[in-house]
């Protein structure tokens, strides 16, 4: 895969394009995602602007970001995508249901997209790469622009079978699958609950389902969209993956570690994408928290000889590099 051209024929097994009245079906849930959040957090600064709110909605807010992105980290990610870890069916069920109300798409969806991603990472076939639409700075800010957000508007899709097979078969899974609508309206409408429980107003409920619910939800996937676009742009590259993933620690930090991505591409199945416990990674000390306390088991993650193994060819890359450049 060194070349632009190579994965070409894998393609042709690895994608489908989508007929008109899925492709219209894709894009409508796609635009809602995007645009009913945009809605809710314009209505957020609104009442955050007129002093219409209260604590219980800035702690709905903060509440409600952490339960979204623990279960997109650890549950469609590092569980699901790359089973980095194992656990039972009850922690299943709490990850799938807290990730569904990320609304990011439904399983299916977001596991074959990711697996796809890594499968061709930054090369033809990467659904949303930065790095493909020019070299002038013009054609980069577009690269940027798309594969933050325009290309989940795209015709095609991964294929299930090739990229999910083992998900295709779990009908546990295939369950939060089926009922993904479900789980993203429930993600909406429980903050609202909670506002009104708290604050016993209409009012607090609208507030609640604001902050809690939309506002949440935009802010929260605009960090997490940012992963696969300016986290293969900007940022460190400690190891060398043939591909542009990069360290960006500010990422890291509103992402829970998700922010360090060329650890991530050196070592992508790894229950931690922090290499060292310096490096900002909630999720993964999460986990190894959870670890301990028996509720997830088997984590895996590469030792100290691997990654200094990683570490040497990177710099041996680097070295060769600058030689030739001299020549």
């Amino acid at each position: 895969m060194s070349t632009a051209s190579a994965p070409s024929a894998a393609l042709a097994h690895a994608i489908v394009r989508l007929d008109p009245i899925s492709l219209r079906t894709k894009r409508f849930s796609a635009l809602t995602t995007m645009i009913l959040p945009l809605i809710g957090t314009a209505a957020a600064a609104y009442f955050l602007a007129t002093g219409t709110f209260t604590a219980t909605d800035i702690w709905l807010f903060v509440a409600m970001y952490f339960v979204h992105m623990f279960g997109i980290t650890v549950g469609f990610h590092r569980y699901l995508a790359h089973k980095a870890f194992r656990t039972g069916p009850v922690f299943e069920a709490i990850m799938m249901i807290t990730a569904s109300m990320g609304a990011q798409g439904p399983v299916m969806w977001w596991v074959t997209t990711h697996r796809r991603h890594h499968r061709f990472s930054d090369q033809e076939g990467d659904p949303h790469s930065p790095n493909l639409h020019g070299r002038t700075f013009k054609q980069r800010l577009h690269g940027l622009w798309y594969a933050h957000m325009p290309w989940m508007l795209s015709p095609e899709n991964s294929k299930w079978s090739v990229f999910a097979p083992d998900v295709l078969r779990n009908r546990r899974l295939m369950y939060y699958h089926r009922t993904y609508p479900v789980w993203v309206i429930s993600g909406v409408i429980l903050p609202g609950l909670i506002g009104f429980a708290v604050e016993h107003t209409a009012m607090s409920a609208l507030t609640g389902v604001v902050f809690g619910g939309l506002a949440r939800i935009f802010l929260a996937n605009q960090a997490a969209w940012m992963v696969g676009s300016v986290c293969h742009a900007i940022g460190g590259r400690p190891f060398d993956n043939e591909d542009r993933s990069a360290n960006n620690w500010p990422v890291a930090i509103l992402t829970f570690g998700e922010g360090l991505q060329n650890n991530h591409h050196a070592f992508p199945g790894s229950y931690r994408h922090g290499v060292s416990w310096l490096e900002p990674d909630l999720s993964g000390w999460l986990l190894a928290g959870l670890g301990k306390a028996g509720l997830v088991w088997d984590l895996r993650e590469p030792t100290k000889q691997q990654i200094q193994k990683k570490r040497e060819q990177a710099l041996a890359a680097a070295a060769a590099g600058s030689t030739k450049g001299t020549e």
